[in-house]
């Protein structure tokens, strides 16, 4: 099995996904659709990739050995073992199987600071792939059709006869897509402070929240003079629980659930996928149960055959509208906001469905998914027209490209066309005649001030360089509010934010993105409900995936300006979308490039890795070495050993301030087992705290694709109190086992957007499957002063670099924004 970046290879993290398919009984009409055996995390650990052999204790040379110095026993990649179970088993059984991982695995990858996501960075686009070993998605929530639907939806998905929706969606071609619409979470919150306003429920100052206005050319009226500086407030300090689901609602799941052979320990999950109407859903439809996290589609299956008996067969409507929306929301685990049509056909099919036409049909009527056209000039929501055109002139359509279909989920494509709408209105609403000639003038470096001219011109612009160019954005803010008006930089992560104010030198300048889009950091909103802000400039932009993006750029007022500064050889976002590389694919803005080369011999290591080249640096005084290893087991050690002993008495940085990142989460050199090693040595205790001791390094998942880096520091009735980079933090104790987990070691997905005074990159044997160059370049960067590369994967490093590039995720945005912004807008530099 082709592990995917950021996992171990024979190794599948997902929850419950890990257990193996245990066919139910028939499974429909004609038995369950196999998704192919995955082998658990404890197969892989299981499984050592060398021959033993250990190398020095004080075994360090320069990384340029490494590529030449291959280990005498190549490491084999570990190979994931099939597991069946007999056909005859219970559907109890069946089901039960995917309730025990879901209790064991679904907290762990909560907690893994999203696991999922690290799947969905540079994932497979073959929906195939994900019918099969790739298969590492939970149920899908889109699978249930919504009982009501907002305005915004229904004209995009809920027109239930094919005709009606295709005129509509032509109708909607002449018009933007109203911004919010059926977005979800803190979306979905802010639509509905915007309808408040607007009914005049409440005032605007009520909310953070506003919707976009469509654009227009006239420039935004000039802002006042901003205020004094305010220090950032305090991030809320505790977590919310999660609504506890009713007694009835749960007792009557656990009904449903007796009654169709399933475990009664899936009620509470089922009714927090489901909601208070779980019972019912999965009475009239037991596809549902795959919104479950952990339940595979042949154990829905034989749920669904137990409930329905005789009337339920592979090709009924809802079971593959289930299918087409968990294959989707699967996707976009692996950073997809839609996928190409006839790879869910095929996928379809390799779940025993004998007609993935009308499946997919059936979804995109049932409202499951969008059926989108990329390419040519014909209308994809009907095909018939156009085939009877090209049939009575076979010439007409000799030049046009070939119009690729794609399906995608509403939540989706919806944030993508609110996001393009967006970006539009801020290109077209800014003020294009300020005077920043003097600010350029001073500015520290030719590429700040290049990147000051470009934006007192341009209401959206691209900024890209390493991590020495950040001191760029950092001018920038200092320039603007030198100007008078209101500047702020937001950063991926709390360490981000704590370098760019030392870059700008004001702490009141730097703020996290989460904690400005949630109002505990930052400005606040105006009258409008908008940011009161002129200028935005948001660093670790790769970070950025779609939903999050479109929220942002709907709170940014008519005339604000946005600048998105990042890495484009860093991993991208845990979330779907490519949010970064689609507005810089599109080049309908302005672009800066920065010529600021990061120093030092880990900046000359970083760069070639970036062109694809692993070189050979001059490392004097030991800045990056490599330590050999032959086998997991040598890795582990030797990781321990370097953070425990050699790097601090080597470079004086304390354990604490040095990172261990590794490529998974399972295996016998994943997070896992290194974080279990770290702890017993640097800080053995029993774990009285639900697994943790005070001095405990953890990760903190407050959301999905949420990893934040803390401390624990006690704990009582409360629950787990937390230090994260400064800010106390309160896990309720029925949320610790779900978000929080150890965090001396973390993937590179994880550290993605952060930087330690060292870092210590393992890659075992068994890693050599789940590189590629974004992968190495985000993991090697992440060291300041020093990086220590265990390393077990022989030549498999050098060809990473070389010859895996990232792999594309399919999204929407590009052409939208290409449609929507003219090249005129734009001009490129840098």
């Amino acid at each position: 099995m082709t592990a995917l970046p950021g996992e171990t290879p024979g190794t599948d993290d997902a929850p419950a996904e890990d257990a193996p398919a245990a066919p139910a009984p028939g499974g429909g009409a004609d038995g369950p659709s196999p998704d192919g055996p995955t082998a658990g995390p404890d197969a892989a650990e299981a499984q050592e990739a060398a021959a033993g052999g250990a190398a020095g204790a004080d075994a360090v040379d320069v990384v340029a050995e490494a590529a030449s110095a291959p280990s005498e026993e190549p490491p084999e990649a570990v190979e994931e073992s099939a597991k069946t179970e007999k056909p005859s088993e219970a559907a109890n059984s069946s089901v039960a199987s995917a309730d025990g991982s879901a209790a064991e695995e679904t907290s762990e990858t909560s907690a893994n600071g999203s696991e999922s996501a690290e799947a969905s960075a540079d994932g497979s686009e073959s929906t195939e792939a994900s019918a099969d070993a790739s298969e590492t998605a939970e149920g899908s929530a889109d699978a249930a059709p919504a009982a009501e639907l907002s305005e915004a939806q229904a004209e995009l998905a809920a027109q239930r006869e094919l005709r009606e929706r295709i005129e509509k969606r032509k109708a909607e071609k002449a018009a933007p897509i109203s911004a919010g619409g059926g977005l979800s979470g803190t979306a979905a919150d802010l639509l509905a402070a915007v309808r408040a306003v607007e009914s005049g429920e409440k005032a605007g100052t009520a909310f953070f929240a506003r919707t976009a206005p469509a654009p227009t050319p006239a420039p935004a009226s000039p802002r006042p003079a901003p205020a004094a500086a305010q220090p950032p407030r305090p991030a809320a300090p505790e977590v919310p629980a999660p609504q506890a689901a009713s007694p009835e609602a749960l007792e009557a799941v656990r009904a449903v659930l007796a009654q169709g052979g399933a475990p009664e320990a899936l009620a509470r999950p089922a009714v927090d996928a489901l909601g208070e109407q779980a019972a019912e859903l999965l009475r009239t439809d037991p596809w549902h149960l795959l919104a479950v996290s952990g339940v595979r589609p042949e154990q829905a299956d034989g749920f669904a055959r137990t409930l329905l008996g005789s009337e339920c067969g592979p090709d009924d409507g809802r079971r593959t509208a289930a299918l087409v929306g968990r294959l989707l929301e699967q996707a976009a685990l692996r950073g997809h906001t839609a996928l190409d049509a006839a790879a869910v056909r095929t996928a379809l099919a390799g779940h025993a469905v004998r007609d993935p036409d009308a499946a997919v049909l059936n979804a995109v009527e049932e409202g499951v998914a969008l059926l989108f056209g990329e390419g040519g000039d014909a209308e994809p929501d009907e095909p018939d027209a156009e085939a009877g055109e090209r049939e009575a002139d076979p010439t007409a359509d000799a030049d046009a490209a070939p119009v690729r279909m794609f399906l995608g989920l509403d939540r989706y494509a919806l944030a993508e066309e609110s996001l393009a709408d967006g970006l539009a209105r801020l290109v077209n609403t800014c003020e294009k005649t300020a005077d920043w000639t003097e600010p350029a003038a001073g500015a520290p470096s030719p590429s700040a001030a290049e990147l000051i001219r470009t934006v007192a011109s341009a209401g959206l612009v691209v900024h890209s360089g390493g991590e020495a160019a950040r001191a760029e954005p950092a001018a920038l803010i200092a320039a603007a509010r030198g100007l008078g008006l209101r500047a702020l930089g937001a950063a991926h992560s709390e360490d981000g934010r704590r370098r760019l104010a030392a870059a700008t030198g004001d702490p009141a300048t730097a703020v996290t993105l989460a904690g400005l889009l949630s109002g505990a950091q930052g400005p606040g909103r105006d009258e409008d409900g908008a940011l009161a802000l002129d200028l935005l400039v948001v660093l670790d932009a790769p970070q950025l995936d779609v939903e999050g993006a479109a929220v942002l750029v709907e709170a940014l007022a008519d005339g604000a300006r946005l600048v998105l500064s990042g890495d484009p050889g860093v991993l991208g976002s845990a979330g779907a979308g490519r949010v970064f590389a689609d507005v810089l694919a599109a080049r309908a803005c302005p672009q800066v490039v920065s010529r600021t080369p990061d120093p030092g011999p880990i900046g000359e290591l970083v760069s070639g890795i970036g062109i694809g080249e692993l070189n050979q640096v001059d490392a004097p005084g030991k800045e990056v070495v490599i330590v050999p290893v032959r086998d997991a087991g040598e890795a582990v050690h030797r990781t321990v050993q370097l953070v425990a002993d050699s790097v601090p008495r080597a470079f004086s940085i304390p354990a604490e301030e040095t990172q261990v990142i590794t490529v998974g989460h399972g295996g016998a050199a994943g997070t896992r087992a290194l974080n279990e090693a770290l702890k017993q040595r640097l800080n053995p205790g029993p774990g009285r705290f639900g697994g943790f001791d005070p001095g405990d390094r953890v990760v903190h998942v407050p959301a999905p694709g949420r990893a934040v880096p803390g401390v624990v520091r006690s704990a009582d009735g409360e629950g787990l109190h937390l230090d994260c980079g400064g800010v106390p933090v309160v896990v309720p104790q029925e949320r610790v086992e779900s978000s929080v987990r150890h965090g001396w070691a973390l993937s590179a997905h994880q550290a993605a957007g952060m930087r330690w005074p060292a870092a210590v990159v393992v890659l075992p044997g068994d890693a050599a499957q789940g590189l590629s160059r974004p992968w190495v370049y985000t993991a090697f960067g992440r060291g300041e002063r020093h990086l220590s590369v265990v390393h077990g994967v022989d030549r498999a490093l050098p060809h990473a670099v070389a010859e895996v590039p990232a792999q594309e995720r399919t999204t929407r945005l590009r052409p939208l924004l290409e449609a929507l912004l003219t090249p005129d807008a734009a001009s490129s530099t840098g």
